[in-house]
């Protein structure tokens, strides 16, 4: 009787526990997680701490801990089998795709709305070999937070080397503005100065304060991210 009361407390804790420990994750964005789903991630954590719990603490029941194992295995084997019959319920544990570039032009609601910074969305970018925003057609940051990149190539329109012409701005580019705030170190690298920026800018009638984002390369061409972009496709799971 009294192991039965405790095989049903070990299983109320589980039942209990795993919901707010869902709202936890889910709140904590895509960044935390790496590549594993929300509810995966929340099954190993719970796994690691019960089987440290158990060879830290010889007075715990060992064969408690075996339940509890053996009752988050169940857990997530029922959770994974819900989450491929039912869409409904597979959305409400994990996170959709964002879109976070799209023609080029960062998308600045969706980016703060999962919490990431330009600097996050530049890094992700060149750890793909993009340095220059205007070679992205499409960038999506997935439910695992990694970024998958959709190239301006051959398949959606000829280049300008496909025609034989020479390109007018160079592949590789360096931030200049962000969020309003000028990389001065940028602009003395290309060897220009703030007044050949205002007056750039003037020309575009374009003020500074304005700027999301914005980046030039060696050659002085400025490239900047319209706030105003075309509505980005849906993506889905």
């Amino acid at each position: 009787m009294e192991t039965m009361k405790d095989l049903l407390l070990i299983a109320g804790r589980i039942l209990t526990i795993y919901p707010l420990m869902l709202i936890v994750g889910l709140f904590m964005g895509k960044r935390s997680l790496g590549e594993l789903p929300v509810f995966d991630f929340l099954v190993v954590l719970s796994l690691g701490s019960v089987v440290g719990a158990d060879i830290a603490e010889p007075s715990i029941n060992h064969f408690h801990i075996a339940i509890a194992i053996v009752l988050l295995g169940l857990l997530q084997r029922i959770v994974s089998l819900l989450a491929i019959k039912s869409r409904k319920f597979g959305k409400l544990i994990s996170f959709e795709p964002t879109i976070v570039i799209h023609q080029g032009n960062l998308l600045v609601k969706n980016i703060r709305k999962i919490r990431y910074s330009i600097d996050n969305i530049l890094q992700m970018l060149r750890e793909k070999d993009v340095f220059h925003l205007p070679d992205v057609e499409l960038a999506i940051v997935e439910a695992n937070g990694k970024l998958t990149v959709y190239k301006n190539g051959p398949k959606s329109a000829p280049t300008l080397e496909d025609l034989g012409l020479t390109r007018p701005q160079s592949d590789l580019s360096y931030p200049l503005i962000v969020e309003g705030t000028l990389y001065t170190n940028t602009l003395s690298y290309i060897k220009k100065d703030t007044f050949w920026l205002t007056s750039q800018l003037e020309a575009k009638g374009i003020r500074q304060d304005d700027i999301f984002f914005a980046s030039v390369d060696d050659k002085g061409m400025i490239y900047i991210s319209n706030k105003t972009a075309i509505r980005p496709p849906p993506i889905r799971h």
